[in-house]
């Protein structure tokens, strides 16, 4: 068991870099605060110099001597630009071209609102000066006191013996008092000296100084500091702190001390390259961890960049190592997740035109967990032509690749592949359907170096393997309007139909490099291919049948979707991939006959309740290759119950080669107790095991101006065998929590708290279950 608190008062906003597209969506509860008074709208447009130095003064009564004093009085409204000042009366002084105001006074500009007990303003140099001041910021929900306020002639706030809050003025949850805030306009931060913290009006914190965003531009500094506590860690301490380098670079460096483990460093640097191009490096480090007997150093390096060179040129490339296989599940690393397995290291460049395109590409991926370790494409290379309508309605189209294999342990076999697969197409579109009609021809070659010494299963030196295939797929749309229980629909009914030749050549004598089979479903019925890759390609000689029918409601809703579907196999296939002991390629359809039944469902049942699933199902056998069912009801935002079984047999555990089946159940709820309450829970139970494999539940309370979260996790941990990097200590089966997450908003941004975020944490993240199109 292991209990953490977090107190996430970020005194930095959540930074982003100019085209960062991965900003979190953040489901609060909003509150809008709004000044007493109605917004100010200027008597002119302000297009010229002329309209911005125009003074504009309306009172009732007026009294005034030319070139001295002017004195004003009822309803006094004194405009200039994009300011205004009203109060009960004005004094104009013309020799020092100075304003003083008083009685029910209210300042305001496109920035701010006040409120006041008197006004002196300074014309010439466009500054002001309130005593007994409320203020408002527009677009925020900041808002406070001060005793004295001034605004400067950049437009600056500079508050004396003032207060701040997020929350509403007749219930303020939490109050920031200092004794001095300035509030720069431009660079849209605030500075703070001398501050307490107030939660529920008791003292909690004292800050000599500090800043805050009044808007989303970022600044260096230093982040507030996170606190937790665990048996598993320990005693926790971050001081994050925020390296603002450039606008086009920054760096986040965060020392993380855990009393059992010990100093956990980690820092992220974030660059943009040009207009269209962006990256980050991560780094993270323990030093001799405490924790394990042995005390092993452990780390991890990651690099990911991605963008267009021009309007042609496009890279990519994406890097990540780390110390040991269990280095996401001991440690909040910001990379990834506990529930990753693998790395992926990639580094691509590609060039496209409108009629072709080129690319060249490394790849390498580490496993986390398996001995077996994947091959690496070093290098690829790719062609790509595309010629629509080439000639007479013909499509011609060219996919051509070479690629290296290579392996880190030198008794694996290596190759070199070339593959070219021209194809003529001839598609037929309509409304009523399709029909298209499609001729490839499959030539890869090999040239292999069997490193396997297995003598019953021997690699060709060289394999020329020429492959013709034949595809004709064709759909034919009905529809018609009809009503169900007093209702209109428009429903259509979409059979369509797919014959398939390929070839048959014998490909025990080449290597598995790339290769696995795909996932049968409703939807692969209808593939050229039964395996990835290019080192197996099934013969076929089959038709493949299948129907979908869908129901739209009158404002065109898809409600409702069915399809079923199965291959009817004229030959025998008899091209398998070779088992893990390398034994020789024998493969024998498991139906001779027929595939399994493929089915899938989603609808809305009725109102607020909707139910989705799919069966692979063999009628021959008798037997249920694969099913899922989903049951949900979602009567409005934040609302949800769910109830889920899934079931796939024959699954391979890669820690020990075996199959296994998996059977599970499953319940996810959501529902709010009031605007500001609400729950959220799951819990996932396996039939074969029968024993829990996780339980999650917790609420949230969120107001507009702070949020806290109380969670319970019970889940099954994932527990690699490591023999590069040994772990000595115990680790346990299942892992238990209760964590406590507290957010003050308005100090820094609302935190990642909403509904959204506590279904997706956890093993399992949530899933709509329904794929229909509207």
């Amino acid at each position: 068991m292991q209990i953490r608190y977090f107190l996430a008062l970020s005194l930095l906003p959540q930074l982003v870099l100019a085209n960062d597209a991965n900003t979190a969506t953040v489901e609060s509860s909003q509150c809008v605060i709004e000044p007493p008074v109605k917004p100010y709208v200027p008597l002119y447009d302000l297009d010229s110099p002329a309209d911005l130095e125009r003074i504009s003064i309306i009172s009732d009564s007026s009294k005034a001597q030319m070139g001295k004093q002017a004195q004003f009085s009822g309803d006094v409204s004194f405009s200039q630009g994009g300011r205004n000042i009203s109060a009960d009366e004005a004094i104009l002084d013309q020799e020092t071209e100075e304003l003083a105001a008083n009685g029910n006074l209210v300042f305001q500009d496109e920035q701010f609102t006040v409120t006041a007990d008197s006004l002196v303003a300074k014309m010439r140099s466009n500054s002001a000066t309130l005593l007994g001041a409320q203020y408002w910021l527009h677009g925020q929900q900041i808002h406070g006191d001060a005793n004295k306020l001034e605004i400067t002639k950049d437009n600056n706030l500079l508050l004396s013996k003032t207060n701040f809050t997020t929350c509403p003025p007749d219930s303020p949850s939490w109050l920031l008092e200092a004794d001095k805030i300035k509030i720069d306009s431009t660079e849209e931060w605030g500075e703070i000296w001398d501050a307490k913290l107030k939660i529920g009006g008791v003292p909690v914190m004292y800050i000599p100084y500090m800043t805050i965003p009044v808007s989303d531009k970022r600044k260096s500094g230093f982040l507030f500091p996170s606190f937790s506590t665990s048996t598993t860690n320990g005693v926790e301490f971050a001081v994050p702190y925020y390296w603002n380098i450039a606008p086009e670079f920054d760096l986040t460096f965060t020392p993380n001390y855990m009393s059992a483990r010990g100093l956990y460093t980690k820092t992220e640097f974030r660059y943009l390259a040009g207009e269209k191009q962006q990256g980050q490096l991560n780094f993270e480090f323990l030093p001799d961890d405490d924790k394990l007997t042995n005390s092993p150093n452990r780390y991890l390096y990651h690099w990911e960049h991605s963008g267009a060179i021009d309007k042609n040129w496009r890279v990519l490339a994406n890097y990540t190592d780390v110390s040991d296989n269990n280095y996401f599940n001991d440690l909040n690393s910001d990379v990834q997740r506990a529930t990753d397995n693998q790395l992926t290291r990639i580094g691509e460049i590609s060039y496209f035109e409108e009629n072709w395109d080129i690319s060249g590409r490394v790849q390498d991926i580490k496993v986390l967990g398996e001995e077996e370790k994947p091959y690496q494409v070093m290098p690829q290379f790719t062609f790509n032509y595309r010629a629509p309508e080439y000639w007479r309605g013909f499509d011609v189209n060219l996919m051509s690749e070479v690629t290296n294999f290579s392996h880190q342990d030198s008794e694996y076999s290596t190759a070199t592949r070339l593959h070219i697969e021209p194809s003529i197409s001839y598609p037929i579109h309509g409304p009523a359907g399709s029909l298209t009609s499609e001729v490839k021809l499959l030539q890869t070659n090999y040239w292999q170096d069997d490193n396997s010494n297995l003598a019953n299963s021997p690699l060709d030196d060289t394999v020329n393997r020429t492959l013709p295939q034949v595809r004709i797929h064709g759909q034919i749309n009905f529809e018609r309007f009809t009503d169900y229980f007093n209702t209109n629909y428009r429903q259509t009914l979409e059979p369509q139909f797919q014959y398939l030749y390929v070839g048959y050549e014998d490909q025990s004598n080449i290597g598995i490099y790339d290769t696995a089979q795909l996932q049968e479903d409703y939807n692969g019925l209808f593939r050229e291919r039964r395996f990835s890759g290019l080192d197996r390609i099934a013969d076929a000689n089959q038709f493949t049948l299948g129907l979908t029918t869908k129901l739209f409601d009158e404002q065109n809703k898809e409600i409702f979707k069915f399809s079923l579907g199965q291959i009817i196999y004229l030959e025998d296939s008899r091209v398998g991939i070779n088992d893990v002991n390398g034994s020789a390629d024998t493969f024998v359809q498991e139906n001779t006959s027929n595939s399994a039944l493929a089915a899938e469902l989603s609808t809305q049942l009725y109102a607020d309740w909707f139910l989705s699933g799919s069966i692979q199902y063999d009628a021959k056998e008798s037997e249920n290759k694969k099913s899922e069912l989903t049951v949900d009801y979602r009567p409005g935002k934040n609302k949800l119950l769910q109830a889920s079984y899934r079931y796939v047999p024959d699954l391979l555990n890669t820690n020990t080669n075996e199959s296994v089946d998996i059977k599970q159940v499953g319940f996810r709820g959501a529902w709010p107790i009031n605007d500001n309450l609400y729950l959220v829970g799951n819990w996932y139970y396996d039939l074969n095991e029968s024993r829990s494999v996780e339980t999650y539940t917790g609420f949230q309370y969120e107001s507009c101006c702070w949020a806290v979260r109380l969670s319970y996790h019970y889940r099954i941990k994932t527990n690699y065998v490591d023999e590069d990097n040994p772990v000595n200590d115990t680790r346990e089966l299942f892992e238990s929590g209760v964590y406590l997450n507290f957010v003050i908003k308005g100090l820094g941004g609302s935190g990642p708290l909403g509904v959204s975020d506590m279904l997706d944490d956890g093993l399992f993240n949530y899933r709509k279950p329904l794929y229909l199109k509207n």
